[in-house]
């Protein structure tokens, strides 16, 4: 469903811009309602709020040995609505934990967006591009 990236900037207030190719399908979808939370990765991600509810009751079921990385996600996560112009406000405190600064990039991973601040996104798909390819794609012709 989402895919691409988009070089943003966040306002003063913290508050990121959608992409106009994906505002519609939002609303449709979710009616300009999303939750970001925390990634593993050190990014955060963005979910239509239909999406994000398949998503939590995943990690609900998560077994007790799973307790930090409940936290992770529920712990961290905020619901958010898109304002009238497609904005959405992401808290201080999610900013902070992915290290974001005014240059983010926005990236469609189907299901969700990842958000990323620009500098640390660009350093670790620079690094990715200079590893070998995991075996898994030893099925895919590039």
């Amino acid at each position: 469903m989402f895919q691409g990236a988009s070089s943003l900037s966040l306002d003063a207030k913290g508050r990121l811009s959608v992409p106009t190719r994906h505002r519609d399908v939002l609303t449709a979808l979710a009616e300009g309602q999303l939750t970001i939370t925390k990634h593993p990765h050190g990014c955060l991600m963005v979910f239509p709020r239909p999406e994000w509810e398949k998503f939590r009751e995943r990690i609900a079921q998560l077994p007790m040995s799973a307790q930090w990385w409940k936290r992770i996600f529920l712990g961290n996560a905020q619901d958010v609505d898109m304002d009238g112009t497609g904005r959405v406000l992401v808290s201080p405190e999610l900013r902070a934990a992915a290290g974001l600064t005014r240059d983010v990039m926005l990236l469609g991973m189907g299901q969700h967006f990842e958000l990323w601040d620009k500098a640390s996104y660009e350093a670790k798909e620079a690094e990715a591009m200079q590893a070998d390819m995991p075996e898994v794609f030893e099925d895919f012709a590039f």
